[in-house]
């Protein structure tokens, strides 16, 4: 109907300005990936941790309590190394940890390993999350944070098929949960070598 339409139009204007703010639309491209790489860690990790370390349903509940609580407390404690270092850089300490972390659990063998990692990959989840929201802030332009912003929604839904996807894709190819597991990673990697190249001070102003 109308609204759809307008919504439309009101999506390909603020595209279109977008392009007109260069590093602006690069962390829109960094972040859109890797979070594709959170999308998949959410819908899979639980399924993961049942067919590869036999994780019961009351284990893969108490995990996902467990995890919650060091998400917060990640959370919790980067938003006072946001304000020290800045929201790109929290960023790339999160996902970088994010990489390590779920190399690690792609080679660990026992359940208790997988909770030590699992629990400390929690930890930088809500960081990487809630200094994401932090960097749009900084960076969108004033006369046009609220379309921004909406963009910033889409793009962390436009393609949020693509890591399961490429999971699914991938876990068929090899036989393997773990290969399938991998490509979260190829996300947070490429994510983040994209985000190294934005320049959050290019925030009010087109390049």
């Amino acid at each position: 109907g109308v609204a759809v339409y307008s919504g439309f139009k009101t999506l390909i204007k603020t595209l279109k300005q977008a392009r007109h703010h260069n590093d602006l639309a690069r962390y829109l491209l960094a972040r859109m990936i890797y979070t594709d790489g959170l999308n998949t860690l959410f819908a899979f990790g639980g399924i993961y941790a049942a067919g590869t370390f036999g994780f019961t349903f009351t284990e893969l509940i108490q995990f996902g309590i467990a995890i919650n609580v060091t998400s917060g407390i990640g959370a919790a404690t980067f938003a006072w190394v946001d304000e020290w270092v800045g929201s790109k850089k929290t960023i790339i300490i999160s996902i970088t940890a994010l990489t390590i972390l779920s190399t690690l659990i792609l080679f660990i063998e026992t359940k208790e390993l997988f909770w030590i990692f699992g629990l400390m990959l929690g930890v930088f989840v809500g960081p990487a999350q809630a200094a994401s929201r932090t960097l749009m802030a900084r960076m969108a332009p004033p006369d046009l944070r609220t379309e921004m912003f909406g963009l910033y929604a889409f793009s962390g839904k436009a393609t949020a098929f693509l890591g399961p996807a490429a999971l699914a894709f991938t876990t068929d190819i090899f036989s393997s949960q773990r290969a399938g597991m991998a490509t979260m990673v190829v996300f947070f990697v490429v994510g983040g070598f994209l985000l190294l190249t934005v320049n959050e001070k290019h925030s009010a102003s087109a390049d």
